[in-house]
């Protein structure tokens, strides 16, 4: 396969399709149709159907480990224990916040904290959402805690322009996330960027 080819995919969200963008063009991957963007629940629902397309041209299906598995391999082998030859079935450990938090710089300087506050192994965080979320009620910036941080008795995990703020950190090539920088600190996004970069191979 050329650096030019098309990847079609699935996602729970918004925030997970811009980042999946990033990572496929770090592997020299372009991303075609999008799937899913209604949450966890409904994606698995469709896996087969997205398993069965993948037997005939690239497919990349993304999604948070959260709590539903001690690991990734397990739940890989629940969700999904016959991929097909061009499926490509990856989790987040345990949520794309983590990714974003690996690159430690960054997202200290997006959220107005100071870098050693950002955990050194996101990976092994329990929910790397609500610490995010907790790393921007520290912020010095009182627009960031406006607006990532949800308000008291609101029910809310998050602030009301989460979603977007944090996809413009994703999308922001000039300052923002760096998943080159990333995979060094979070394995399962380097494990992630080294099976999209077989693919571009065409391995």
């Amino acid at each position: 396969m050329s650096a030019q080819t098309f990847v079609t995919a699935a996602v729970e969200g918004d925030l997970d399709e811009a980042v999946l963008r990033r990572i496929l063009e770090l592997a020299g991957l372009s991303l075609a149709n999008v799937y899913g963007r209604e949450g966890k629940h409904k994606l698995l629902q469709r896996l087969a159907g997205y398993n069965l397309a993948a037997r005939f041209s690239p497919w990349i299906v993304l999604l948070d480990l959260d709590e539903d598995c001690p690991c990734a391999p397990e739940c890989t082998r629940q969700w999904l224990p016959a991929p097909s030859q061009y499926m490509c079935f990856r989790l987040a450990v345990r949520a794309v916040e983590a990714w974003l938090l690996a690159d430690r710089e960054r997202i200290a300087r997006r959220l107005g904290v100071n870098w050693r506050h950002i955990p050194s192994d996101p990976d092994t965080l329990a929910d790397p959402k609500t610490e995010l979320v907790n790393l921007a009620r520290r912020s010095t910036s009182r627009p960031v805690r406006d607006q990532l941080v949800p308000q008291p008795g609101s029910g809310r995990q998050v602030g009301p322009l989460y979603n977007s703020l944090m996809i413009q950190f994703v999308d922001d090539q000039d300052d923002g996330w760096r998943p080159e920088r990333a995979a060094e600190s979070s394995d399962s996004l380097n494990r992630c960027i080294a099976q999209l970069r077989k693919i571009s191979a065409g391995l």
